[in-house]
């Protein structure tokens, strides 16, 4: 998620800087990001001048100081309460008083991350769809103190990258999006789970039936078996709805590493 949002803030025009914990991880990214865009210059949606002027303007490091230098910094770490609060620990003390502090999270409050801070009024929710390059959705989220222009700038980065806003007034765990796909793809893997029906056939029924581009078991996939378990774990602890509880079958696929298109196996197997 990282690396799609620094490649859409490139080709954008924005001077970027990607943060990562190694130089190994950074490595992987860029090569991410390399690999997109040739398939865009490919596909003629991104000309080579553009594909190299992008590239030129991303930078990476492994120091978090380099966000004392940003107008924006968007948080797009591991799906973890504990581990986002430490990063914005880090940027309320790193970053500059009218810097805007954004958070990639799918689930987890803003009110709670932002409280990390003593600027609550500059963290919002800016939640991407994967993979970033194509999916043209951001939700933006309120927390309980943002300002309207922290909103605002929010929104301008968004549309500026070329992405369509909705925006969620109400900061609830698991927000709009999450909510949707998590109580329709739990009830996908229990039926799975039951051997009710096979996963392509699941899938098929949600494509022809409702017309959805993608079936929820191929969107659990493409979204990460780890990020949905842990997306939907926090809703069910914030609700307490038995819906969005994972079945079984969700968590030992994480403990099995069968995490989706990045592992190469999930509810589906995937070429390398």
């Amino acid at each position: 998620m990282g690396s799609g949002i620094a490649q859409v803030a490139a080709v954008a025009g924005w001077d970027v800087t990607v943060r990562d914990v190694s130089r190994q991880a950074l490595d992987r990214g860029m090569a991410g990001v390399d690999r997109s865009l040739a398939r865009m210059v490919a596909k003629q949606t991104v000309s080579s001048d553009d594909r190299d002027g992008a590239l030129s303007r991303i930078a990476t490091t492994t120091d978090l100081d380099a966000a004392a230098e940003a107008d924006l910094v968007v948080e797009a770490v591991f799906e973890d309460v504990e581990v986002k609060q430490q990063v914005f620990v880090e940027l309320d003390r790193l970053a500059g008083e009218q810097t805007v502090l954004a958070t990639n999270t799918s689930a987890i409050p803003i009110t709670t991350l932002a409280a990390a801070t003593r600027r609550p009024e500059r963290v919002v929710g800016t939640h991407f769809f994967s993979p970033v390059p194509m999916m043209r959705l951001v939700e933006l989220v309120r927390g309980f103190r943002t300002s309207d222009a922290t909103l605002a700038a929010a929104r301008d980065f968004a549309e500026d990258l070329g992405k369509t806003c909705i925006v969620v007034e109400r900061d609830v765990a698991g927000f709009v999006t999450t909510r949707l796909i998590s109580a329709l793809a739990m009830e996908a893997v229990a039926l799975f789970e039951a051997g009710v029906a096979s996963a392509d056939d699941i899938d098929l029924a949600c494509r022809l039936g409702f017309g959805h581009a993608m079936g929820p078991l191929a969107t659990i996939d493409l979204t990460g078996v780890d990020i949905l378990h842990h997306a939907s774990l926090a809703i069910y602890a914030e609700t307490g709805d038995p819906k969005f509880h994972p079945p079984e079958v969700l968590a030992r696929m994480v403990d099995a590493g069968d995490l989706g298109r990045k592992s190469g196996r999930g509810f589906f197997t995937y070429d390398s």
